[in-house]
């Protein structure tokens, strides 16, 4: 996959998020996508061929393997990845077409338009507010409902984040329970519980930026109902 082109994509939506999403974004290049590039796929690349089995019954390690390991952590956190970047590009989306809008009105010479140049709309930063509000809010439910599901999904299918070191199989068509050893664990352990650890904290990133976003919202709500009372309080 390219994850340039993702990443260059995502980019475009750090200039409108808040404080709290370009930490987020920062987490999820560098702790990410860069270390499932750089690393994760040298340290996984060998999970089939380095899987021994203490048998020699054609089709035994094969059944055993995708028993244990129904999907590769690797394609799992690929995907994890792609439908946490999903919600952004919403985001992405939105900005797109406010300037698209924008640029109309000012190609068909609207008085109220307020830049003087195509490329000035283009650098515009628009504040998370109004319909624009309820895009990134809900960029951020979804984030955190997918990172919450994938987190279940990879305690589920593994029994846990602890990567053993012999796993007992008798799936057919083994002939009886074999020993099946896997390669390399305690490599593999510490790894999936950095992976974990970081999505973890993109959780809470994701949380307190959802909680500011609403705290704004509300603050926002209450100033202008209380504008609207001082204002009919004769003076």
């Amino acid at each position: 996959m390219d994850w340039g082109t993702l990443q260059s994509v995502l980019g475009g939506v750090n200039k409108h998020s808040t404080s709290i999403g370009k930490i987020w974004l920062t987490v999820l290049f560098i702790f990410r996508i860069m270390i499932l590039v750089v690393a994760a796929e040298e340290v996984w690349g060998d999970e089939q061929d380095d899987f021994v089995c203490n048998t020699l019954q054609p089709g035994c390690k094969n059944v055993c393997y995708d028993y244990f390991f129904p999907v590769s952590h690797i394609r799992l956190w690929a995907l994890q990845l792609i439908f946490v970047s999903t919600p952004a590009l919403l985001v992405a989306m939105h900005v797109a077409y406010r300037k698209h809008e924008k640029k109309k009105k000012f190609q068909k010479g609207d008085k109220n338009c307020e830049f003087k140049d195509i490329e000035e709309i283009k650098r515009q930063r628009f504040h998370i507010e109004g319909p624009l509000w309820w895009t990134y809010t809900a960029s951020i439910l979804f984030r955190l409902i997918f990172e919450a599901a994938f987190m279940y999904v990879f305690y589920y299918m593994y029994e846990g984040y602890h990567m053993p070191r012999l796993l007992k199989c008798s799936v057919w068509p083994c002939p009886n329970i074999v020993d099946c050893f896997v390669s390399r664990p305690t490599e593999k352990t510490i790894f999936t519980i950095f992976m974990i650890s970081v999505s973890g904290i993109c959780i809470l990133l994701n949380v307190a930026e959802f909680s500011y976003l609403l705290l704004k919202f509300f603050m926002k709500l209450y100033c202008n109902a209380l504008f609207t009372i001082l204002k009919k309080i004769p003076i």
